[in-house]
């Protein structure tokens, strides 16, 4: 369904891992939907380029100075070189902090759709298109040097999660009276090595810890030396190197000690009790956030450098259920597992377009009939065998009542239908998409085209639809498209919600 997506993301020691980890949450996502991937890296370490070919993403090594007119030059030929002709134009996606005004404007001046991950407000302008700060501590007034057309997609409901998180969503975590499980993990390259300082302020105490570390990290040896001189077992303390599954030790874990990055979103997901730790500039608002929001007790890098203040606070959390039940309820809701989706859907939008439908189109409207998810919703739920839809589709074509058309994201690539049909002076309207083009926000704006088209090319002062009342998805769509409820009714002898758009408030809207 989608044209390719381009990842630009670095990931070294100095810089950590966190770019081009979050950025394989979208690239699943895009993948998912049928579109491909290819990241552009000017440096990346060895395990994570192999993480990105066991994902089957592809990658592309520049040489040059990540942020440079050099690094700008190679990327466009890489992205160029790439396209395949006839596709749309193209979606860029920037995450690093190197990639300044002149960068994002570079792009743009290439004719490319660009969305730049943020998480401060680093730049001194913004030309790209979306500007996404997924983090809670994300705001406004970081963005008002911007061009007029960016949009802002900011906060938690765009964070980005791995399939491995989307698989746990809807379980709930069980708060034992005291957490003996920790989840040590401080990024994949903590060039400060403040993994070792923790380990120094919670070995002695009565713990099953695994350390999550980056097979570059260069202080492994040091840490491994120190567990061995202590005389440390493995199943005391377990040093997890580029773990394959996150969201796994997430669940194991009781309680975590944790970096104030990108982490932080994985880590509420799971709904996993911490003491966060801002080892970054672009760390600190993130965990004062946290603090305010009581998702994290008070905790600062400085607090590392002294062993007790840290075994103190977190022997806090670890033995206290009621506080880490406080930090699991205020958690919990924050993230909600569909950023990802949400930020798609933002992506693809005006690749969107809607046209008439013609016989070529019969098949894959059959198709799309017969889907399960779409008999389900449907008022008539029986299969509908290939004949009666060919009788039905010829009769619907030249039906001077009935009008269909087609949603397509780029020529030739149908994905779903609207249909109008009139009796009695009545209009009413039905929206059919196929799988792939669920769940990433389109409805929303293909019923707002489609009743536009309508309200333009016909004398038909309302139109109604009738939405099972079980089917809440399609019933947010037609609110959030500018249709009235008018209530429960009865419909094809099922109970229905039935919505109105008219001519005069379409137009004021």
């Amino acid at each position: 369904m989608l044209p390719p997506l381009f990842i630009r993301a670095d990931a070294s020691v100095a810089i950590g891992t966190g770019h081009v980890m979050r950025m394989i949450a979208l690239a699943q996502a895009w993948q998912d939907r049928g579109g491909e991937v290819r990241f552009i890296s000017a440096e990346i370490t060895a395990p994570l380029a192999q993480r990105l070919k066991d994902e089957t993403f592809n990658l592309s090594h520049i040489k040059a100075r990540s942020g440079s007119e050099e690094d700008l030059k190679q990327s466009l030929r890489v992205i160029r070189g790439a396209q395949k002709s006839g596709n749309s134009t193209a979606r860029v996606v920037l995450d690093g902090y190197h990639f300044d005004s002149a960068y994002q404007l570079g792009i743009k001046e290439a004719g490319m759709l660009l969305l730049l991950m943020d998480d401060f407000g680093h730049a001194d302008y913004y030309h790209a298109d979306w500007v996404l700060n997924q983090n809670i501590s994300a705001r406004e007034d970081l963005y008002s040097n911007r061009s007029q057309s960016t949009q802002l997609l900011l906060g938690t409901k765009y964070a980005l999660l791995r399939r491995e998180f989307l698989n746990h969503r809807g379980r709930t975590r069980e708060i034992p009276d005291v957490a003996r499980r920790v989840l040590v993990t401080l990024g994949g390259s903590d060039p400060s090595n403040v993994t070792l300082k923790v380990l120094n302020a919670i070995i002695h105490l009565d713990l099953h810890i695994k350390v999550v570390m980056g097979g570059s990290n260069p202080h492994l040896p040091e840490i491994r030396n120190f567990l061995a001189s202590k005389g440390i077992s493995r199943a005391l303390v377990e040093i997890i190197v580029d773990a394959k599954d996150m969201s796994e030790l997430m669940r194991w874990a009781e309680v975590g000690v944790a970096a104030a990055g990108s982490t932080v979103l994985e880590l509420a997901f799971m709904g996993l009790p911490c003491l966060f730790f801002a080892l970054a500039d672009n760390q600190n608002e993130i965990a004062r956030v946290l603090q305010e929001q009581k998702l994290t007790p008070p905790a600062s890098l400085e607090s590392t450098e002294t062993v007790l203040q840290l075994t103190e606070q977190f022997r806090e959390l670890y033995t206290s259920k009621q506080k880490r039940r406080e930090v699991y309820s205020a958690s919990k809701n924050l993230v909600d597992g569909k950023g990802a989706k949400r930020i798609i859907g933002k992506l693809i939008k005006n690749l969107i377009e809607i046209r008439p439908v013609n016989m070529s189109d019969f098949n894959f409207l059959w198709e799309v009939a017969n889907d399960n998810s779409v008999r389900s919703a449907s008022f008539n739920q029986l299969p509908i065998p290939w004949e009666t839809h060919i009788r039905w589709c010829e009769t619907k074509l030249s039906d001077p009542d009935c009008a269909i058309l087609i949603i397509q994201a780029g020529p030739n690539n149908p994905v779903g239908n609207i249909r109008f049909e009139t009796k009695n002076e009545e209009t009413t309207i039905s929206i059919s998409l196929s799988s792939r083009a669920r769940g990433i926000g389109i409805s929303r704006f293909v019923l707002s085209q489609a009743v536009r088209f309508y309200f333009e090319t016909s004398s038909v002062e309302k139109i109604h639809a009738f939405v099972k009342t079980t089917n809440n998805a399609s019933a947010r769509a037609f609110s959030s498209a500018g249709f009235t409820l008018l209530g429960e009714t009865q419909h094809a002898g099922h109970p229905a919600l039935h919505f109105v758009s008219d001519r005069k408030s379409y137009a004021d809207a």
